[in-house]
C-alpha cells in the first residue's frame, strides 16, 4: 500500500509541480514532514531533491517541445544556483525540526500573500516592455506561434538565482515556487516562459543538490531509495501532463492556483508545529 500511496502522490506532484514551473517539493516536503515525521530535516530535504531533480528534468523536456524555454536566460540563472545549492546540502542538518517546520510554514504562507496582492498588478502591465540600461531584450515565439517579447535585468536575476540556490536544498522545497514569482514579478518574465525556464534551471539545480547528498551519503538507507523510486515513478508521467495542461491553463489562473497551494500547505504546517 505504501508503493501506491507513492506513486500516486508522485502523479500529483509531478503534474502541479510542472504545471506552475515549481518542481512539486513545496508539495512533497509537508507530505514528508507529516507522514514521515522520524525522517528528519536533512533526509526530508534530500528526498524531496532527488524527487524534484526527476520531475525537473522530465518536464523540460515537454517544456522544451513547447519552445518556451528561454535557454539564453535559464542557462545563466542555472549556472548560479550551483554554488549555493551545495551550501545549502551542507548546512540542513544544522536546522532543528521545529524550527524547520516552522521556516517552511512561514515562507509558503509569505509567498502566497505576496502572489495574490501582485497578481492584479501584474495582468495590468503584462504588455509592457521595460527598456532600460543593463536590460537583456528577448522575443521568443513557441511551438503554436505565440510570440513574447520582455526584457529584464539579468544582475537582478542572478542575485535572485544565487538565493534560490541555497534556499532549495536548505528546505527542499526545489526553488521554483521563490523563482516562478520572483521571474515574473520582479524580472517582468511573461509566466509561461517563467514557468518553463524555471524547470529547466531546477533540472540543474536539483541535480547539483543531489549528487552533494550522494556524496555525503544521506541516500544509503534503503528505504529512502524505495521512497525515491516509487515517488519518482509517478513524477515522470505527471510532469508530462503538468507540462501539457500549461498551455490550456491562462497566466493568471496558474498564479492563483500557485497562490492557494502555498497558503493552504503552508497553514497546514504552522497548525501542526505549534
Amino acid at each position: 500500500m505504501e508503493s501506491i500511496a507513492l506513486l500516486l502522490a508522485g502523479f500529483l506532484i509531478g503534474t502541479f509541480g510542472t504545471l506552475i514551473g515549481a518542481g512539486g517539493g513545496f508539495i512533497l516536503v509537508p507530505l514528508l514532514l507529516i507522514f514521515y515525521p522520524a525522517l528528519g530535516p536533512e533526509v526530508t530535504t534530500a528526498v524531496s531533491i532527488a524527487v524534484v531533480a526527476v520531475n525537473a528534468l522530465s518536464g523540460s523536456v515537454a517544456y522544451a517541445r513547447s519552445g518556451r524555454i528561454d535557454y539564453r536566460a535559464g542557462i545563466v540563472f542555472a549556472l548560479y544556483t550551483i554554488p549555493g545549492s551545495i551550501l545549502g546540502v551542507l548546512t540542513v542538518q544544522y536546522i532543528p525540526q521545529h524550527s524547520f517546520n516552522t521556516i517552511i510554514g512561514v515562507l509558503l504562507v509569505l509567498l502566497a500573500s505576496y502572489l495574490v496582492y501582485k497578481n492584479a498588478t501584474h495582468k495590468a502591465c503584462l504588455n509592457q516592455i521595460v527598456l532600460k540600461k543593463g536590460f537583456q531584450e528577448h522575443i521568443l515565439t513557441d511551438s503554436t506561434g505565440t510570440t513574447y517579447h520582455y526584457s529584464y535585468n539579468p544582475v537582478n536575476g542572478n542575485i535572485v538565482s544565487l538565493l534560490v540556490g541555497y534556499i532549495s536544498p536548505l528546505l527542499g522545497i526545489g526553488g521554483g515556487i521563490i523563482h516562478v514569482p520572483a521571474m515574473v514579478n520582479w524580472l517582468k518574465f511573461p509566466v509561461h516562459i517563467a514557468t518553463a525556464t524555471s524547470h529547466f534551471i531546477l533540472a540543474v539545480m536539483a541535480t547539483a543538490s543531489v549528487i552533494t547528498h550522494a556524496c555525503k551519503g544521506t541516500y544509503n538507507d534503503p528505504h529512502v531509495l524505495h521512497m525515491i523510486l516509487f515517488i519518482a515513478l509517478g513524477v515522470i508521467p505527471g510532469a508530462q501532463l503538468g507540462a501539457f495542461l500549461s498551455h490550456k491553463i491562462k497566466s493568471n489562473v496558474i498564479l492563483q492556483v500557485l497562490a492557494t497551494c502555498l497558503a493552504i500547505v503552508g497553514i497546514r504546517i504552522l497548525v501542526t508545529s505549534l
